[in-house]
């Protein structure tokens, strides 16, 4: 029995080493046990976003935390190719090759992107889709005509842009941008950490990519049902809270059944700035 019991133990730990060889786009850690849940986190971000988060859901024995980290971001070596097609492509195996059933995915920010394109492009295989702060066109927030062509060349200007800053204005300007997406400073900082260990040109890149998609017509093939959390405080010199929840519903149109809560006590990163609110959405939204 002792022998059999060793065996079984050395086969799973192989298969898990192999697994981890077939998705060199992100590494999984693995909480729990039941129903399984994915959750993506953002640029630049370690899957330690989510902490709270699995210890909110995947602590009782109904469900398994899948958490990813993407390559290159906090610490993962990079990979050579695009980062998001390779990181979709590699997750739906993932999902296959692991049997799940109709799994809860969960994304923030490129996360969220990473977490629609899923649901679009592979609609037989998320259960539910739940997004943080995300939207399918991200660049055409100010200027919703615009079109791929266009948003590929501001993308593109964008990215040369920031490769052209040296070391200290590249973290200057992270440091900017977090501020306007968190309220409290340990978190910036935290967040701040993981940016310094992530691949610039992975970070860059891939913030590029986001910058030139538009989803807005391929979220209609998004079969799961699907919870978006969007946040406006941080943008409420610029726009009334009617107004940027109007480009959340207007972006999501075409999603059949969508649900747009919008937080009014929380910045980009909800699962930092008001936990509390974050799970009682996805609460009522998953039961």
């Amino acid at each position: 029995m002792l022998i059999k019991t060793i065996a079984a133990v050395a086969a799973t730990l192989m298969l898990g080493h192999a697994a981890a060889a077939d998705h060199p786009a992100f590494k999984v850690d693995v909480t729990g046990s039941g129903a399984p849940i994915i959750l993506i986190p953002g640029l630049a971000s370690s899957g330690s976003v989510w902490d709270g988060t699995v210890a909110h859901y995947c602590a009782s024995g109904k469900y398994q935390c899948h958490v990813l980290t993407l390559a290159g971001f906090a610490g993962q070596p990079a990979i050579k190719e695009a980062l998001l097609p390779a990181a979709e492509q590699q997750l739906s195996a993932y999902i296959a090759d692991n049997k799940f059933n109709h799994p809860v995915v969960i994304g923030h920010s490129l996360g969220g992107y990473l977490g629609m394109k899923l649901a679009a492009d592979h609609p037989e295989q998320v259960g539910k889709l739940v997004i943080v702060d995300s939207l399918p066109a991200l660049g055409a927030t100010q200027a919703p005509n615009i079109t791929r062509a266009q948003l590929k060349q501001m993308a593109d200007g964008m990215a040369a842009s920031m490769k052209a800053q040296d070391a200290e204005t590249f973290r200057t300007s992270q440091l900017r941008t977090l501020r306007t997406m968190i309220t409290k400073q340990e978190d910036i900082d935290r967040a701040l950490n993981t940016g310094k260990s992530s691949d610039r040109d992975t970070v860059i890149n891939s913030m590029a990519e986001l910058m030139a998609a538009d989803l807005r017509d391929d979220v209609s093939r998004i079969k799961a049902p699907t919870l978006v959390m969007g946040t406006w405080i941080a943008y409420k010199d610029y726009a009334p809270k009617e107004a940027i929840t109007a480009v959340y519903t207007t972006q999501y149109a075409k999603l059949q059944g969508v649900r747009v809560e919008m937080a009014d006590n929380a910045r980009h990163f909800i699962m930092y700035d008001d936990p509390t609110w974050m799970y009682d959405r996805i609460d009522n939204f998953l039961n």
